[in-house]
């Protein structure tokens, strides 16, 4: 059974095989919706940005090694889907706009947080895939 005592995830009263559970359910959440959100990139931004935050969520209260990289891919994906929409808000860039196409350089960490997501994921699989070999090979 699961108390929620404040907003904190560390003070949920959960066993902690439930906590590993719902931390691994968050970051397949994320790694979808991190590939689903790429279908479109401008609508799909919000899904993205959602999903990157899953990610930083499951990898910080898992203690993985790359939660940091993960949490800098959030914010420069957080600061392009700003911009994103700012220039968007503008009426867009280049052409009859009266905005210069060297304002959609503001959009730019959007794909780099995104790129930033997708190698990390596929380091971890790399990473994964070398210890259960590793486990294979020694049995």
């Amino acid at each position: 059974m699961v108390y929620l005592r404040t907003g904190n995830i560390n003070s949920i009263t959960m066993n902690p095989k439930q906590k590993n559970r719902l931390l691994k359910i968050l970051y397949i959440i994320g790694i979808v919706a991190l590939l689903l959100g790429a279908i479109d990139a401008m609508e799909g931004s919000i899904v993205i940005a959602f999903a990157s935050i899953l990610l930083v969520i499951s990898t910080h209260y898992r203690k993985d090694k790359y939660w940091k990289l993960f949490f800098l891919s959030f914010v420069l994906i957080s600061i392009g889907v700003s911009a994103l929409f700012t220039l968007s808000a503008m009426g867009g860039i280049g052409g009859d706009s009266g905005n210069s196409a060297w304002l959609g350089l503001a959009i730019l960490p959007y794909p780099v947080g995104w790129i930033l997501s997708i190698v990390l994921l596929i380091m971890k699989a790399f990473q994964r895939s070398k210890k259960t070999e590793s486990a294979i090979n020694q049995s």
